[in-house]
């Protein structure tokens, strides 16, 4: 059997925070606190802006914004250029919030990984896990 359309998978993490949705947005949101839990970036919340983030591991992500929605929904793109097809990635990551009555409700979904890219997404979706909990040590600091 042939099939014309390219699956891809989606690694999603999902996580409650004590806080309201105001507080994450601006995590979200403002360049010098994604790069305390995400990374360094020229982040702007403005649909068509395009922006990278460099992680510390030496790549760089080029990214483009493709909806915000303040305090409810922020989507961009996450592409990585590599060599090797297993890591060259053209994904979308999705930020949902919902209010809760301990906090907010966070999930990321980032989309598009290939069926060869095994381990891009395994490492997707414990990345995300990492990067949630960094997120929560800064919103405590926050205070």
């Amino acid at each position: 059997m042939n099939t014309t359309t390219r699956e891809t998978r989606s690694a999603i993490v999902e996580r409650e925070f004590p806080h309201p949705p105001e507080k994450l947005w601006r995590a979200l949101t403002q360049p010098h606190l994604m790069e305390e839990w995400l990374m360094k970036n020229d982040f702007k919340p403005e649909v068509g802006h395009s922006f990278n983030l460099r992680g510390e591991w030496g790549g760089v992500l080029d990214c483009k914004v493709l909806t915000v929605e303040p305090h409810r929904m922020l989507s961009y793109t996450w592409n990585f250029a590599h060599e090797d097809a297993a890591y060259n990635l053209e994904s979308v990551v999705v930020f949902t919030l919902t209010p809760t009555p301990r906090g907010t409700h966070l999930r990321v979904e980032q989309s598009g990984f290939q069926p060869h890219q095994k381990q891009a997404y395994g490492g997707a979706h414990a990345g995300w896990k990492q990067f949630l909990e960094k997120l929560d040590q800064l919103l405590v600091r926050e205070g």
